[in-house]
């Protein structure tokens, strides 16, 4: 079960979400504000409760093409510059169905050429549960990339500094603060899951904002699809 800093307010609000080692983080807004935070090991548990929600934004991988490589990662890189190494191309549904590491990566090079990273592949389980959710029809979930949204806060410019690092934590929270997002010091059982990741839910659920006033860009415009008719485009 979900544990939760805030009770969710009965309004409509938008959730922007992470993954972290302990499951999932999420940040709550509503009316662009701060409204609670909560962390579940499962993706369906952190939103169970949330049914209001209009969207929720996702710093995962939604969407997979059977060949080559997804639009929305290149020129996610591409709005990243020097930068562009946070961002990884997405291997094709194949290598994401396979059992284990091994199989995966042999089965990208046959598809692509190029091996798999091991850190491309720790995502496998949590990628695997939010296309599942989505596929299912939770189609208020939308993929988004938190460095995108941050460098988009500061005018098209990304943050330089790490975010695993004091100064680009602390740039990344200014940030937020200027878009009316000002986290609290106690996020209750979410104040255990790694700053970064804290951050990059915020930086999420400004995305989700967006989306939801109808203001937020794709990459690509229009969306890539799916064969089952589904966008593949990270939103910002």
């Amino acid at each position: 079960m979900a544990s939760r800093s805030d009770a969710l307010p009965s309004s409509p609000a938008v959730v922007g979400v992470d993954a972290c080692r302990s499951g999932w983080v999420a940040v709550i807004l509503r009316g662009g504000v701060f409204a609670g935070a909560a962390t579940a090991g499962g993706l369906s548990d952190l939103l169970a409760g949330m049914e209001d929600a209009a969207v929720v934004a996702v710093d995962m991988p939604l969407g997979l093409l059977e060949r080559g490589n997804r639009r929305a990662d290149q020129l996610a890189a591409e709005a990243l510059g020097a930068h562009r190494s946070r961002v990884f191309p997405v291997p094709p549904r194949q290598v994401w169905e396979q059992p284990d590491y091994a199989a995966a990566n042999a089965c990208r090079r046959q598809l692509t050429g190029l091996g798999l990273p091991r850190q491309t592949w720790g995502l496998a389980a949590k990628l695997r549960e939010a296309n599942a959710l989505r596929d299912g029809g939770g189609h208020r979930l939308h993929e988004v990339h938190p460095e995108v949204s941050f460098a988009q806060m500061r005018g098209g410019e990304p943050v330089a500094w790490s975010k695993k690092g004091w100064s680009g934590q602390a740039v990344r929270r200014r940030l937020l603060q200027e878009q009316g997002i000002v986290l609290p010091d106690d996020l209750g059982p979410a104040g255990r899951v790694p700053s970064d990741d804290v951050l990059d839910a915020a930086a999420a659920a400004w995305s989700a904002h967006r989306i939801a006033l109808g203001t937020a860009v794709s990459l690509p415009t229009p969306p890539e699809k799916t064969d089952a008719g589904l966008d593949i485009a990270i939103w910002y």
